[in-house]
């Protein structure tokens, strides 16, 4: 209330000045003519008054005259009469003079009546000039009064502005000593991570020469077993049973079978089974599964599986495996964000492929031993070189690769399937995609025919497609009732000489089909959960699934 006392004071105060200001200077302008108004005007009133006195007296002298002219018609001869004139000519003499003085008195008073008229219409309009000032006066005074309420609430706003600048400089610092102390806090981090990761790398390293040790010791132990067998052997000679259709055989395929029934059941890992896959010359048999090991088998004899050997290092599970061409070598690749190459023979960890920085879903040798490629969720394709332990190259794909395979011999062409629903193809001698083929869903699985003109594609729209490499045209799609594809990492295979292709399915069946016909031709029933992969012995004599119950299955025509 007290400054709004003081404001309201002040205002007037000041208008009241500002009234006495406009006062004075537009008084001082006109004040000399209304002082000579003023004086005109009593000029005028004594003019005025003396004409008045003028008029009287001439009355008075007229009536006198007139009186001396009728006294002097009786007496003209005699002294009175001379007199008389003399009176008249003097009073005449007198009357012309008053005459003038009343005729230049007029003329002044029309003078002074058009100074007064002039004076009267200046005033006027010093009148109406003053009117318009006082209105513009009135006019600026409420803007002046608006203005000092505009200025009352900006003062009000800005020191609201002041009082929250001041508190978020407040918090600013604040938060700039928090963020001091936090980023001091992440060096700190950065710097015990590394230590970190030396010490685990240390550690990675002891485990891998211990576990080569104790691979060299297994190894010692089951070349000690085979000697005594062998001796055994040379101290009881055995008869080889050649219709064992079990015996090694040569991996030529002339024409794959048709399985029908399971010959062989086995429980494969202690979590269920990722991926498997056929050695060159189907000897043996790779297992990768959820619980981080890779298992080697020997299911030639049909009676039971023999294991082979164990892979370990792998930190998460294994989800893509692959042989080279010697089968000296297998790859696998993990969940762990890295994929790993182990020898046949010794079962030793040679290599660990680190860069990804998503789990890798594919890993395949090209067409030397000594180059990999591998497919990750991190959306990237990388080719390693094992002879440097190194990546050579990064491929850029887009998106989430599911599997890969190399399209020839000389590996000059990487396909890779998408979670995008589409297939691309990589030149290795250049930079960019070659060639991309779309699809209706996401694909999980890629399979090559041996001649390399056909690709086989497992998608999510429970379908298979097979695509002819020459034309980049889908030329067929097998689809099945009660198919459906059960994982986005669900591996299809084509047989051997390319007449059946294979498939599981998430109820637990396999599925045949014909390539020539596009029939369905078995469906196959032994799992009890969803079946992830199969894999066509090179021989074509049989055929071998895996599901997520750890369960494996042999497959063939008797």
């Amino acid at each position: 209330n007290t400054t709004i006392g003081v404001m309201a004071f002040n205002w007037r105060h000041t208008i009241y000045c500002k009234l006495r200001e406009r006062n004075k200077k537009e008084f001082e302008n006109i004040n000399d003519l209304i002082q000579l108004h003023n004086r005109l005007f009593e000029q005028s009133e004594s003019l005025r008054t003396e004409n008045l006195q003028l008029t009287l007296q001439n009355e008075k002298l007229r009536q006198e005259n007139t009186n001396l002219q009728s006294q002097g018609g009786g007496g003209i001869n005699g002294e009175g009469g001379g007199a008389s004139s003399m009176v008249v000519q003097a009073l005449e003499q007198k009357l012309y003079k008053l005459q003038e003085e009343l005729t230049d008195l007029h003329r002044r008073k029309g003078e002074n009546a058009q100074q007064l008229v002039e004076l009267n219409q200046c005033l006027q309009e010093r009148d109406k000039l003053m009117a318009t000032k006082d209105n513009k006066l009135a006019e600026y005074e409420s803007d002046l009064l608006i203005l000092r309420e505009d200025l009352a609430a900006k003062e009000s706003t800005l020191a609201d502005v002041q009082a929250v600048n001041q508190v978020l400089r407040d918090e600013y610092q604040t938060l700039n000593l928090a963020f001091t102390a936090l980023e001091d806090k992440y060096r700190r981090a950065q710097e015990e991570n590394r230590d970190l990761i030396d010490r685990w790398m240390a550690q990675k390293a002891k485990d891998a020469e211990k576990l080569n040790m104790e691979n060299d010791t297994a190894l010692k132990k089951r070349q000690m077993v085979l000697e005594e067998q062998l001796k055994e052997a040379a101290r009881e000679p055995k008869q080889v049973n050649t219709d064992d259709k079990f015996a090694c055989c040569s991996p030529i395929c002339l024409s794959a079978v048709l399985p029908a029934k399971a010959y062989l059941r086995f429980d494969a890992h202690d979590g269920e089974v990722n991926c498997l896959c056929f050695s060159p010359q189907g000897k043996i048999i790779a297992t990768g599964g959820g619980d981080r090991k890779l298992k080697l088998w020997d299911i030639s004899r049909g009676i039971n599986a023999e294991a082979r050997g164990l892979l370990t290092g792998s930190n998460a599970g294994v989800t893509s495996i692959d042989f080279d061409a010697e089968e000296s070598l297998i790859v696998g690749a993990s969940n762990d964000f890295a994929s790993r190459v182990w020898t046949v023979v010794d079962h030793r960890l040679r290599h660990t492929l680190t860069g990804h920085s998503g789990k890798v879903m594919a890993a395949k040798f090209l067409s030397e031993s000594a180059k990999v490629v591998t497919g990750s969720h991190d959306r990237t394709l990388k080719i390693w070189d094992l002879r440097s332990r190194a990546c050579i190259r990064t491929i850029f794909a887009g998106s989430s690769c599911n599997d890969l395979v190399a399209s020839d011999s000389a590996a000059t062409t990487i396909i890779s399937g998408h979670f995008d629903k589409k297939i691309r193809f990589w030149d290795t001698r250049t930079e960019q995609s070659a060639n991309e083929v779309p699809l209706q869903g996401k694909i999980t699985s890629l399979s090559l025919s041996r001649d390399g003109f056909y690709l086989l594609s497992c998608v999510r729209d429970d379908s298979l497609k097979i695509l002819d490499l020459r034309k980049n045209q889908v030329i067929n799609t097998f689809t099945g009732d009660g198919f459906h594809v059960g994982a986005d990492y669900t591996r299809a295979t084509f047989s051997p000489d390319a007449s059946y292709v294979a498939a599981g399915s998430g109820d637990g069946g396999v599925f045949t089909w014909n390539v020539n016909t596009g029939k369905l031709e078995k469906t196959l029933r032994e799992h009890s959960a969803c079946v992830v992969a199969c894999a066509w012995h090179p021989s074509g004599k049989s055929l071998v699934s895996c599901d997520r119950a750890k369960k494996v299955i042999a497959w063939s025509d008797f």
